[in-house]
């Protein structure tokens, strides 16, 4: 990505829902009698929202109920939380015997592996053997004793994939995997997909903090801000963007605080305790699957370490608030 295709404007009176927050101006394409249809729905956890750009009123509310629907395909699939999903067999499964799981699931996981590899195992999905013992709804923490009991069971060298009998192993006992730092940015990069293959020229997907823009917004590009996260109303920057995927890790969405400690979702794998370098990354590059899973990745392994992260990969780009509030790009951004 060049400087050209990420404008940086210092702003901060924009409002703003969720960890990212578009500007929705709805001023038209010059000369159509087309426009944005908007649903917004509770799926995977989460606040999922589709836009998109028609002439017809009935074939935009079909091509969001696919595109709703295509979120909870993939949740019912990959969730932790539902006892019937591919995802809850392969974890009560897979440590006794191989488990054969879909193409997609698969390919999924073997991604999620990749890039275990390339974070050199800041990202990892087995990251859910101590995960599993947090609430963070509940404000609930392991101690001590019970992270060490289960530190050794996080290691993704665990997931032994078979690629012809499409398979899954554990290699150790007592070993969860997790999608949660993945599969929202899939999900928004599938809805995407599908989108596109309708003939949608202009769209967004979004789950939480992963999105994934199809086209432009009709009179310019999409404008994105990133929260400050010590301030609901506030911006650290905002981006124009156009036919990308932007992804924000933050400690301020499912956290609770006891005895001065911040406790949050983002576990650093190597010590089964949120990770505290940052307090929020932001990851722009062409595919969501990416931009999720290393928004995670730079958030455990801090500022100097998740820039040359970056620095070292073609096309993806980033903004980290560190944890004294200073706000670092990669070279790729030119901020005004």
């Amino acid at each position: 990505m060049t400087a050209l295709r990420v404008i940086i404007v210092r702003m901060a009176n924009l409002l703003f829902r969720s960890l990212l927050l578009l500007s929705l101006c709805t001023a038209p394409f010059p000369g159509a009698r087309a426009e944005w249809f908007t649903d917004v729905q509770n799926k995977m956890g989460t606040r999922v929202e589709v836009q998109l750009w028609d002439n017809d009123a009935g074939q935009a509310e079909h091509l969001i109920a696919l595109a709703m629907a295509e979120f909870d395909r993939i949740e019912a699939e990959m969730s932790t939380y539902l006892p019937d999903s591919e995802m809850t067999q392969i974890n009560e499964q897979a440590a006794n015997k191989p488990v054969v799981v879909s193409p997609e699931l698969f390919g999924l996981i073997d991604r999620a592996l990749q890039l275990s590899v390339t974070t050199n195992g800041a990202f990892d999905i087995t990251f859910d053997s101590v995960g599993q013992l947090y609430d963070f709804r509940a404000g609930i923490h392991p101690g001590p004793e019970q992270i060490a009991s289960h530190l050794d069971k996080i290691n993704y060298r665990y997931v032994q994939l078979d690629r012809e009998k499409s398979t899954i192993r554990f290699s150790h006992p007592g070993v969860r995997i997790n999608l949660g730092g993945i599969a929202k940015g899939y999900s928004v990069e599938s809805v995407i997909g599908l989108l596109r293959a309708e003939g949608v020229t202009n769209a967004l997907a979004t789950a939480g903090g992963d999105t994934r823009l199809l086209g432009d917004r009709g009179n310019g590009p999409w404008i994105v801000g990133i929260r400050d996260p010590d301030n609901r109303a506030g911006l650290v920057t905002r981006l124009a963007l156009q036919d990308e995927a932007i992804s924000t890790s933050g400690d301020y969405e499912r956290f609770f605080i006891e005895n001065n400690v911040r406790y949050h979702h983002i576990l650093n794998p190597s010590t089964g305790r949120s990770a505290g370098k940052v307090r929020s990354v932001t990851i722009i590059g062409p595919d969501a699957t990416m931009t999720d899973g290393l928004s995670t990745s730079v958030f455990v392994l801090g500022p100097e370490a998740g820039l040359k992260l970056i620095e070292s990969l073609d096309d993806y780009e980033t903004v980290i608030v560190d944890k004294e509030h200073h706000v670092r790009f990669s070279s790729g951004i030119d901020p005004l």
